[in-house]
């Protein structure tokens, strides 16, 4: 099965990796935009948009059995969606307001293709809560001097230099990278698509 992700996203491709798995990038030509304020129907919608973007763009091409993954993530925190924060000022907003306290990680995927001559869909998401541990103003600001949380959805990289402010997680850790393999892997098995 020829498998497409349809993500740039150094994390999600080094992710689908660790299947040992081949596959190509093509990333989706769409404007993404949060149009709801709940995180969870914003990842899938944006999800879902990228990866029907591709599908569209390679369904006439494929011959065979194909598999488009799209993915997006953000963070939430008292209800409000945290975006990619892309400057220092807007960085260290951000990390000041999940310092101290359990904020929400979201990811939406999109899984689409041909299977058996078939056209399938699943749209769903994954949730983690992440603690992050009490932190200075000049923690704070030292972090965002870096520039690792300039492209990061919620102004960081649990897997960067933010990793020894990070006191717990509950859920999926590659989660909180931005791609639930675990919740991925299963949804697939319902198509009978064995990735791993």
């Amino acid at each position: 099965m020829n498998i497409v992700l349809a993500s740039g996203s150094p994390r999600r491709k080094e992710i689908l990796e660790r299947l040992g798995v081949s596959f190509r990038i093509l990333t989706s030509e769409k404007e993404e935009k949060i149009t709801t304020a709940d995180p969870e129907e914003a990842v899938k919608a944006l999800a879902e948009m990228k990866a029907e973007d591709v599908y569209a763009r390679i369904k006439d091409e494929e011959k065979g059995d194909f598999l488009v993954i799209g993915a997006d993530t953000v963070v939430a925190c008292d209800g409000k969606i945290l975006g990619k924060p892309g400057n220092y000022e807007r960085a260290c907003e951000m990390i000041e307001m999940i310092s101290g306290r359990e904020h929400f990680v979201f990811t939406g995927v999109c899984l689409t293709g041909r299977k058996d001559g078939k056209d399938f869909k699943s749209v769903f998401d994954e949730k983690t809560a992440v603690f992050v541990s009490d932190m200075t103003k000049d923690e704070i600001e030292d972090y965002a001097k870096t520039g690792e949380p300039f492209d990061k959805a919620g102004g960081y990289a649990v897997q960067g230099l933010f990793a020894p402010y990070v006191e717990r997680i509950e859920g999926d850790y590659y989660n909180v990278v931005g791609f639930p393999l675990s919740r991925t892997v299963k949804e697939l098995k319902k198509y009978k698509i064995i990735l791993a």
